[in-house]
């Protein structure tokens, strides 16, 4: 049996898997697993609770597939729903068949003209109406639930599925039905059939060219069942779990792999759920293939006429959409220098290598000026409607370059276009790397509602590896915005897991996330220590992009701390990427690093050249930063009047962000001049001292969200979510859940 094509939509707002008095077996599964679970079983707590200890100890830890057959996920509860189907009379259970056999697994919509065709009477659907299962509308007919229609279809035998399957295609003629139609076919079929396999296969591919990739996986899986071919069946497995996987439905997809031996779909799933350096290996393995096939065209040449989205469709994918995934790939792992392995296979089997592949492969061979060139062409492609892939790479090209501004609409842009072609598990990957681009273009909480809302997406569609990149975005926010106890614990998960599977990524962004608070807390041999470990390579160990994201704090943290021989040794480096690549922010932050590394009065200059390239840059926040700095060494070099002003619109900037450790050391300078601070932002609202995290958690407890269903929603544990609650009484000086739900709606109201 083929699973469900329409799993139930991502559900933004609903509470927690479990309620309160859940198994305590169910409240040690990880969150993706919780979320997963629940949308495997529609929704249903009862069908949670009974699949719940079912699973096996692998899955319960995330580490193989969920169960995906309706007879695993719930078999008790299925058993009671065939009962109360077997007791309705027989021409009513037909018309039930029907109906359910229009709707499931596949919908068809065909149900109304099949009762015409078949001139059958649909007065026995009352009897279903008395018995609460199921009632006639305007459309055809609605069950009570998702299992009552599983049991109607599955109730009745394999012959009268066969006959209701043959009717509800000879009604359905249209081209633009062809999938149903050919899906009802091959429902109908008595055995192994080649005609039907390859109108199946055809039938996918129309269905994936429409956007419909979780059609084409059931086409193609059924396809592969009725294949007489072993070799073909393989193939067809293979497709099926690649449209799974761009459909959303991480379980199934990892389900049918292991029915396959597909270098480019295990490399795809390891990609996103698994270990990234195994990822690299199959996905170069699969691009090496396809080269020798001669698969290649160049990705720009192929996004024109194909519309396959972030993902390869089957193992003829070509060879350099494969190279992007292993581009991918190598970045998670923070293993830079597998790019050079990558390239020099595209120059071997003469592949086009995506523009990120090589720029990334240049930086590695320390050829900055042949780097940017290669991220400028590749930044250059975020037109609207493009590929997903291109735009995605685009993005990150735009990121290494400095250039929020296009990495925030080329990211966009991808998530838009992966929607628009079904694709939702290509949603989330791009909103991962819109996060940064949000967050450094002065949306710090347009940034960390996107980046919780794509974690939610993660952990839906089975995309743990995003989630755990998510987890340590969603870090440095917290880190940013002051919520020590929430940066400690999403850093902790995202490096726990990290550095398990070899993700170097999101161990260095946890890494950078921890040694920001710490800076921000005036521990500076603490910060210093974790930033100088960020200039290493390797899985687990560092990554290149979050060095030069981190530097210029190491550098402030040695400084501060008085040992700058390594600082000195990483600004060179990273001053001399900022003059390849010409960004205003990276030449800001280089001079401002200058300016540590410079005693007295020297240091002046440096700051104000720093300040006039902020001016021409994008990051607001780390201007802000340089104000303060440059405002303390004005304020010990007695100049009082440049040092008030640059410290009050660091001040000013520290509160619009929401990040009060910085405002805290703004004012503790302006106190140290002897000048007034301004006054603390939120004096006449109350509710605007939260920070972004302490805001959103009022809002949820406001409108009646229990402790664990926000935990649940925020992908947090429910002490952290009483911490904070806890911390926003305190702030606004309330006692009661009463006093709170009245403070929010007066700041809303004001």
């Amino acid at each position: 049996m083929v699973t469900p094509v329409n799993p139930p939509p991502l559900d933004r707002t609903s509470p927690p898997p479990f309620p309160d008095g859940r198994p305590s077996r169910a409240a040690a599964l990880p969150e993706g697993v919780r979320v997963r679970l629940l949308r495997s079983v529609y929704g249903d707590p009862r069908a949670a609770a009974e699949l719940v200890p079912l699973l096996t100890p692998r899955q319960s830890a995330g580490l193989d597939p969920l169960p995906t057959q309706p007879a695993e996920l719930a078999p008790e509860l299925l058993r009671a729903h065939r009962a109360e189907v077997r007791a309705l009379p027989d021409d009513t259970r037909l018309l039930l068949l029907l109906a359910s056999a229009d709707q499931y697994p596949v919908p068809t919509h065909a149900f109304l003209r099949a009762v015409a065709a078949a001139r059958l009477d649909t007065r026995p659907l009352e009897a279903a109406e008395t018995a609460g299962i199921a009632y006639a509308t305007a459309g055809g007919v609605r069950f009570r639930d998702a299992w009552t229609r599983i049991a109607a279809y599955e109730t009745a035998s394999p012959a009268d599925r066969r006959d209701v399957h043959r009717l509800l295609a000879r009604v359905l003629p249209g081209r633009s039905e062809t999938p149903h139609r050919s899906w009802h076919r091959a429902a109908g079929a008595l055995g192994p059939s080649a005609r039907l396999a390859a109108e199946l296969r055809t039938s996918a591919d129309q269905a994936r060219s429409a956007g419909r990739p979780a059609l084409a996986s059931a086409l193609a899986e059924r396809a592969a069942t009725l294949s007489p071919h072993p070799h073909d069946r393989d193939r067809l497995l293979a497709m099926a779990g690649a449209d799974a996987w761009r459909a959303g439905d991480g379980d199934r997809a990892r389900r049918l792999a292991d029915g396959t031996h597909d270098d480019a779909l295990t490399g795809l799933l390891a990609l996103r759920t698994g270990n990234a350096s195994e990822a690299f290996d199959a996905l170069l393995a699969a691009a090496g293939e396809a080269g020798a096939d001669g698969a290649s065209v160049p990705a720009e040449a192929g996004a024109g006429r194909r519309s396959r989205a972030a993902v390869p469709a089957d193992a003829s994918a070509p060879a350099t959409e494969l190279l992007a995934r292993a581009t991918e790939a190598a970045m998670y792992t923070g293993d830079l220098r597998r790019c050079r392995e990558a390239a020099g296979l595209a120059r071997r089997a003469g592949i086009v290598p995506p523009g990120t592949l090589s720029g990334l492969a240049a930086a590695v061979d320390g050829r900055y000026e042949d780097a940017r060139d290669l991220l400028e062409a590749t930044a250059g492609r975020c037109g609207p409607g493009g590929d997903p892939t291109l735009l995605l790479h685009a993005g990150i090209a735009a990121l290494m370059l400095g250039d929020h501004t296009r990495a925030a609409t080329a990211t966009l842009r991808a998530a838009a276009s992966a929607r628009g072609q079904g694709a939702t598990a290509g949603v989330s990957q791009a909103m991962e790397f819109r996060a940064y681009a949000d967050f450094w273009t002065g949306r710090p909480r347009t940034a960390e509602a996107a980046a919780a809302d794509a974690l939610r997406q993660a952990h839906a569609t089975g995309q743990d590896n995003g989630a755990c990149h998510l987890q340590a975005a969603l870090a440095m926010f917290a880190a940013i915005t002051g919520d020590a106890d929430v940066c400690r614990e999403r850093a902790e998960a995202s490096r726990s897991y990290a550095l398990a599977r070899g993700l170097g990524l999101p161990a260095a962004l946890a890494q950078w996330a921890l040694a920001f608070l710490d800076l921000t807390l005036g521990r500076y041999d603490a910060a210093a220590a974790r930033l100088r470990a960020l200039a290493g390579f390797g899985p687990g160990h560092g990554h290149r992009a979050i060095r030069h994201l981190a530097t210029p704090h190491y550098v402030e943290a040695a400084a501060r701390t008085g040992d700058t021989r390594v600082a000195r040794a990483a600004h060179a480096d990273y001053d001399r990427w900022a003059r390849a690549v010409r960004s205003p922010d990276d030449l800001a932050l280089s001079a401002r690093s200058r300016a540590l590394l410079t005693p007295g009065v020297e240091a002046l200059d440096h700051y104000r050249t720093a300040l006039d390239l902020h001016a021409r840059g994008t990051r607001d926040f780390e201007r802000a930063r340089t104000e303060l700095l440059f405002g303390s060494v004005l304020r010990r070099l007695r100049r009082r009047t440049e040092a008030r002003d640059r410290l009050h619109s660091a001040l000013e900037a520290f509160e619009s962000f929401g990040a009060p450790h910085c405002a805290g050391q703004a004012r503790a300078e302006l106190r140290a001049l002897g000048a007034p601070a301004s006054p603390a932002r939120g004096a006449g609202d109350p509710v605007a001292r939260l920070t972004a995290q302490q805001l959103l958690i009022a809002r949820m407890a406001a409108e009646g969200a229990t402790n664990r269903e926000i935990a649940g929603r925020l992908a947090l544990s429910p002490r952290t979510i009483d911490h904070h609650l806890r911390g926003v009484f305190s702030r606004l000086g309330i006692r009661s859940r009463i006093e709170l739900v009245r403070l929010v709606a007066e700041s809303d109201a004001s």
